[in-house]
C-alpha cells in the first residue's frame, strides 16, 4: 500500500519493535518527514507488542493527549496507536498486557471524542506476527492456529497502519482496526 505524505511530518513515540520500526520507513518511503519534536500531521504512538516490565505507559499516554491537544489547536492531525490485538480481546496468558492494552485503547477512543472533528483518532490492533511461535514480534504463539487466514507479517499490518494514517482517510476515527488474521473474529475464544 502506498499513501501520500508529502510534505507532511510524522512522529514515531513508544516502544521500538519491528512493526513501529516497519512503518517508520514506510511513511518515509511515502514522503513523510520525521520529527521528534514539535507537533506533527501524524503521530504514531507504539506500544509494547509483547508482554514486558520495563515501558512507561503513563509516558505514552501522557504524551498522546499533549501532542492530541496541540493538533486539535492547530485544526488537524492524525493519531494512530500501534496496540495488540488483546487490546479488543484480552488474551488469558497475558492478563496484564491485556489490560494495558484496553486502557490504550479506551484512551484511543476518549480522544477520538474530544479531539474530533479536526484530528482523527484510530488504532491498529496487531495479531500474531513472526514466522513461528519461537521468533514471535506481537501476540501470543497460541495465536497462530486459531487465525483463519494462517499467516500474519510486519508488512500486512503496516498496510493497516499506513491506511490510519493517509490524509485521505478523514472520516474514521475512534476505530481499532485489528490486523490478526480472523483471530479476534472468534477464533481465539478458546484462550
Amino acid at each position: 500500500m502506498q499513501i501520500d505524505l508529502s510534505g507532511k511530518t510524522v512522529r514515531i513515540e513508544g516502544a521500538i519493535h519491528p512493526v513501529s520500526a516497519a512503518l517508520r520507513e514506510r511513511l518515509t518511503g511515502s514522503g513523510a518527514m520525521v520529527v521528534d519534536h514539535g507537533t506533527p500531521d501524524v503521530l504514531v504512538l507504539s506500544a509494547p507488542l509483547l508482554e514486558t516490565n520495563v515501558f512507561d505507559w503513563d509516558a505514552l499516554v501522557a504524551s498522546a493527549q499533549a501532542i492530541g491537544a496541540s493538533m486539535k489547536a492547530r485544526g488537524s492531525g492524525r493519531v494512530v496507536f500501534l496496540l495488540s490485538a488483546s487490546a479488543a480481546l484480552p488474551v488469558r496468558r497475558q492478563p496484564d498486557l491485556s489490560a494495558r492494552m484496553a486502557a490504550l485503547g479506551a484512551t484511543m477512543r476518549t480522544m477520538a471524542m474530544s479531539l474530533g472533528p479536526e484530528v482523527a483518532v484510530n488504532a491498529l490492533g496487531a495479531g500474531a506476527i513472526g514466522t513461528g511461535p519461537d521468533d514471535l514480534c506481537s501476540g501470543d504463539r497460541e495465536m497462530i492456529g486459531h487465525a483463519s487466514v494462517g499467516r500474519a507479517s510486519v508488512e500486512e499490518a503496516c498496510n493497516v497502519a499506513l491506511f490510519l494514517c493517509d490524509p485521505e482517510n478523514g472520516y474514521l476515527t475512534g476505530q481499532l482496526l485489528s490486523a490478526d488474521g480472523g483471530w479476534s473474529a472468534g477464533y481465539g475464544r478458546n484462550f
